[in-house]
């Protein structure tokens, strides 16, 4: 989902562009939970004096070797192995580390760690970091284990988040499931686009997308675009959902499946369909999540036209045949493993943890949170996630993945894991 994945959670608050999400037959049932505030984090670790946070993105941290408490040690990653009944995710981690360790063979990943602001993180430290860190998720049998070896062999940098105090904000996004249409029918009348074919050359600035779709998105052999349809929606809003995404699964009306992938956008920045509501009164800040949004959209169609318009970027896909998502780096991304960052400041596939608060479905169905430490790699970014202090973790496909990410939004703290 080369994001222009998709922020997809404090509803459309600080969306962005790449994986997915789900349209209108898939919002989720639930209510809404809030927005969580601070999770419960592990305390925080001692800081080496090194350069002002101001001049770097991490900071190398002291978070010590004694470990008595489970979740409140960093590492402490139960998933991997299982918990409260569920199966655990080796095997996906596994996948994850391999996709990281592919992307750092390319001339990509060189060129992005030649200019790395931190210069101690380089492309050979990074790549040594996963393979000793891969042998030990297989060496290891338990979460405490795993948590002293990693402790023991490798040195912590911690982002200093949005207060230069290591506060981040997490988001999720997911990769929603869609009807569509390959032709256009008097039911199936909202398009997706192909890239068009002479794209790099148009002119900047590029149209607005109001220019391209028109107010209501109808508007058809007028536009540009006029023959570069790739699929058709029931919803207008399902198109505009799935380039916040960047990508999604498809079921066609004819019976088959497929799916499609950010291809490439115009030049304009991230503007907040949700912030958008907010700022105009429409919804409330407490119940600020993308159910919430949507339900806005069920309720009042015609207010489309007047808020879609003005996030004034335009996403063009292709079709994946199934594929599975892929990040900015150009790999696969896993389910509970991918997270995206700013690429401008975090390195690109690299092993890091995360310490924050998810909804997690219960036995009788409803979402609660736990606080999670959760190892994953860096193989995102997205339009809208700027800065040290945002992630956006990926939850996935279908509609429980939806229902979690579009719920999650609260602050915790970020890791990134180097060889000693």
């Amino acid at each position: 989902m080369r994001k222009t994945l998709a922020l997809v959670s404090l509803s459309l608050g600080i969306a962005f562009v790449n994986p997915v999400w789900s349209v209108f037959a898939q919002v989720p049932g639930l209510p809404p939970l809030p927005i969580p505030g601070a999770p419960e984090v592990v305390p925080q670790p001692q800081k080496i004096p090194i350069q002002p946070h101001g001049l770097r993105p991490l900071t190398l941290v002291n978070v010590g070797t004694n470990c008595i408490s489970g979740y409140h040690c960093l590492g402490w990653d139960e998933q991997i192995w299982g918990e409260k009944g569920n199966p655990g995710d080796r095997e996906a981690l596994l996948a994850s580390i391999d996709n990281s360790l592919r992307y750092l063979t390319t001339d990509k990943a060189i060129a992005a760690y030649q200019n790395y602001p931190v210069r101690e993180i380089t492309l050979d430290r990074v790549r040594s970091s996963l393979l000793y860190f891969r042998q030990l998720v297989i060496d290891s049998t338990s979460p405490a284990q795993l948590q002293a070896a990693v402790s023991r062999e490798f040195v912590f940098y911690k982002s200093v988040g949005n207060d230069g105090r290591g506060t981040v904000k997490f988001t999720a996004y997911y990769e929603p499931v869609y009807t569509a249409s390959r032709v256009r029918t008097s039911e199936y009348k909202y398009p997706i686009y192909r890239i068009p074919p002479d794209f790099n050359r148009w002119a900047k600035p590029h149209p607005k997308r109001i220019e391209l779709e028109g107010r209501d998105g109808l508007l058809g052999n007028r536009s540009r675009l006029h023959g570069l349809e790739l699929f058709w929606f029931r919803d207008r809003l399902d198109p505009y959902l799935i380039q916040i995404q960047g990508s999604a699964q498809l079921n066609l009306t004819d019976g088959t499946t497929t799916s499609i992938g950010f291809a490439g956008g115009t030049d304009y920045p991230w503007t907040s369909i949700g912030r958008e509501l907010l700022k105009d009164g429409k919804v409330s800040p407490k119940g600020l999540t993308l159910p919430a949004v949507v339900r806005y959209f069920q309720q009042h169609p015609y207010e489309m036209n007047n808020y879609l318009p003005r996030w004034k970027r335009f996403i063009f896909f292709g079709e994946t045949r199934g594929g599975a998502a892929m990040g900015s780096i150009r790999v696969p991304v896993t389910p509970e493993r991918s997270i995206a960052t700013d690429k401008s400041l975090m390195p690109p596939g690299a092993l890091a943890i995360v310490n924050t608060s998810l909804p997690y479905l219960t036995g009788s169905g409803n979402l609660e949170y736990r606080t999670v430490n959760r190892f994953v790699l860096d193989q995102d970014t997205g339009s809208a996630i700027k800065g040290p202090g945002r992630v956006d973790y990926y939850m996935g496909s279908g509609k429980l993945a939806g229902d979690r990410a579009g719920v999650t939004g609260g602050d915790g703290e970020l890791y990134y894991l180097l060889l000693k």
